[in-house]
């Protein structure tokens, strides 16, 4: 299945950049009410059916901007930075019974009778897996006195990072647009607003979507009993007939009782 989530895209120096958090979507069959709040202070949140389902900061969770940090090009990792955990202990010894052969003649297998030398060539027991083969012998692991832990690259700050305080301001907003692409019909958008009014824009989404949805859920659960209902007669009809059907065949295979008889 295709990936079902929100796509919040800014456009930010002529570049799109898509929201890094995963934002998932309402994925059934009835209407539902979208909402994108900006602040002026760099935050916003995602409302669906005006239910707050994700917030943040735009700083954070969209690579408008170049990092804070990066990793300093200078450094780098001592020559002598043991990053292993463990390591094969040195006094640990293999022991002298250890190497066995994987596979072995069957000790059970006889040659066949009609086995010819000439004709079959030599004769040669099948191999079979044996039982005292251990494997590759490796050394027990003990804790390795030099580990250090993971090497973190240190960080310095981004010489190409500015902060802007300005990520969430828009000059002007002069049209709609709807970009789609979908592989079933009969999807339909309205009721689009853009305003700076948070209250009011909740009040017009209860107007104009909160005013449908329940009588469209009734409609739907109708639709369904309607749909069940109908699946159920037909279902029985077609059993009716299958009925029908195998009494008609068994009447045609019937002997008749009298027949005529001719000389």
């Amino acid at each position: 299945p295709g990936t079902k989530k929100v796509h919040v895209i800014f456009n930010y120096k002529e570049k799109n950049h898509l929201i890094k958090k995963d934002v998932r979507c309402k994925d059934d069959v009835f209407s539902h009410l979208y909402t994108l709040i900006v602040n002026p202070d760099n935050t916003y949140e995602v409302l669906i059916d005006n239910e707050k389902v994700e917030s943040g900061d735009l700083e954070e969770d969209w690579d408008m901007l170049p990092p804070k940090k990066v990793k300093d090009p200078e450094a780098k990792k001592p020559e002598d930075w043991d990053e292993r955990p463990t390591i094969a202990d040195p006094e640990d010894t293999k022991p002298e019974d250890w190497d066995k052969p994987e596979h072995i003649p069957d000790p059970d297998a006889t040659k066949p009778e009609d086995w010819d030398d000439e004709m079959d060539g030599e004769w040669e027991p099948p191999m079979i897996d044996n039982p005292d083969y251990k494997g590759e012998w490796k050394p027990k692991q003990i804790d390795n006195p030099d580990y250090k832990g993971p090497w973190i690259h240190p960080e310095i700050d981004n010489p190409e990072y500015n902060a802007d305080p300005m990520l969430y301001q828009r000059d002007e907003f002069c049209i709609v647009g709807l970009d789609l692409w979908q592989v079933k019909s009969g999807t339909i958008f309205d009721n689009i607003l853009i305003g700076d009014d948070i209250e009011e824009a909740k009040k017009i989404g209860d107007e104009t979507w909160g005013a449908t949805k329940d009588a469209a859920r009734k409609m739907k659960d109708e639709q369904d009993e309607e749909e069940r209902k109908r699946a159920e007669e037909e279902a029985k009809a077609g059993g009716d007939a299958e009925e029908d059907d195998d009494e008609d065949a068994d009447d045609d295979t019937e002997e008749p009782e009298n027949e005529g008889r001719t000389r």
